[in-house]
């Protein structure tokens, strides 16, 4: 009986390294691919691709499979950066690593893979997929037995065609388990620092990496009165919920509290600051979402308690579906929900399995 053939996307780090390693050794016919998504900063001090193919094709030979390198940069401009770049222009803040997930990872990946005479796709996700045991034929995509590792989040955009060819062999794994199993074997990435932040900004200056690409449009920053505080350099590089880098530290009022991004204008190019984590402009009862994707391909039920998150590190919030229609969707919470952010998406799930969800339009 032929072996299947798994694609692994092969990053050189730890959390591919050891996927790869495990299909091996469940008797799958391995073969890595290394995936350049970015190559405007090839000589950039902040860009790690290069070193990162290095110790892909070590930990290929040390695993014992071949490896192919191939560029996705055009397509990524294409699919992912100009949305990126469009969203923060109209203030909005975009989450780049879900579409770089839906169109680059799981759609050009898969492509190449299976023209590589692959029969599965396999990723380091922390998440896990399975056939629906109520819907023979559908699949289900489910949180990490990980829970600070989950990756779901980032997936909830994947159709029932990517998921029924992908693989995700460490949803079952602790992360501390991982990095074991790669020491036992000797992998040279066994404690490499985990990549952070957007892969094509690495751990630069946000402000900095975008003013690039959109120039400054500099304006007021007021105080929820109205009572002018300070200067922006521009609404697209702040964010709902920021503190740092406002620069406006010395005109504290004298409760002290820091401030906090809580609104942009932008009609009169003005930023809404206010003082304090609790104040009541960051809190939200509930959201509207739009662009909407569900997994299964069926509509969840209104009236129904299920869980959101609006960003990736945020506890489950129990919400009901309030109103929802074929282009968008009206969560309801049960306690207010701080920094909930245009831009963002929210993903919902029943217990531990994702259903899908959509991008924030608006708080309300």
């Amino acid at each position: 009986m032929t072996k299947k053939r798994v694609v692994v996307g092969l990053s050189g780090g730890v959390d591919s390294s050891v996927t790869a390693l495990l299909l091996k050794q469940q008797g799958y016919d391995v073969v890595g691919l290394f995936m350049k998504n970015w190559e405007d900063d090839d000589n950039d001090e902040y860009c790690s691709s290069k070193q990162d193919l290095i110790d892909a094709v070590s930990i290929a030979d040390k695993i014992g499979i071949d490896i192919e390198a191939v560029n996705f940069s055009a397509e990524y401009k294409d699919r992912v950066f100009a949305n990126f770049l469009s969203e923060y222009e109209a203030g909005r803040t975009p989450n780049p690593d879900i579409l770089c997930n839906a169109e680059i990872k799981f759609r050009a990946f898969l492509d190449h893979a299976m023209s590589l005479g692959a029969d599965l796709i396999a990723t380091g996700h922390y998440a896990q997929v399975r056939e629906n045991p109520l819907k023979p034929g559908l699949f289900q995509l489910l949180k990490a037995d990980d829970g600070s590792k989950d990756q779901s989040y980032f997936l909830y955009r994947l159709n029932q065609a990517q998921l029924s060819k992908t693989l995700f062999p460490l949803g079952k794994y602790l992360k501390t388990e991982v990095r074991e199993i790669a020491r036992q074997v000797g992998l040279i990435n066994a404690d490499k620092k985990d990549s952070t932040g957007i892969c094509f900004i690495g751990e630069r200056p946000f402000q900095e990496f975008l003013q690039r690409y959109l120039p400054k449009k500099p304006g007021v920053i007021k105080n929820a009165e109205g009572k002018l505080v300070g200067h922006h350099e521009g609404l697209m590089y702040y964010t709902l919920g920021q503190r740092q880098g406002l620069k406006i530290g010395g005109s504290r009022d004298s409760n002290g509290e820091p401030w906090f991004v809580a609104a942009k204008d932008m009609f009169k190019n003005e930023l809404i600051v206010v003082q304090g984590h609790e104040h009541p402009l960051l809190l939200s009862d509930g959201l509207k979402a739009s662009q909407l994707t569900w997994i299964d391909n069926e509509e969840p039920i209104t009236n129904w308690v299920y869980a959101a998150k609006t960003r990736y590190r945020q506890p489950d919030a129990p919400c009901e579906i309030d109103a929802l229609d074929s282009t968008e969707l009206t969560v309801k919470f049960g306690q207010k929900q701080w920094g909930i952010t245009p831009g963002q998406s929210a993903v919902v799930y029943e217990s531990n399995v994702c259903l899908g969800g959509g991008i924030i339009t608006t708080a309300i």
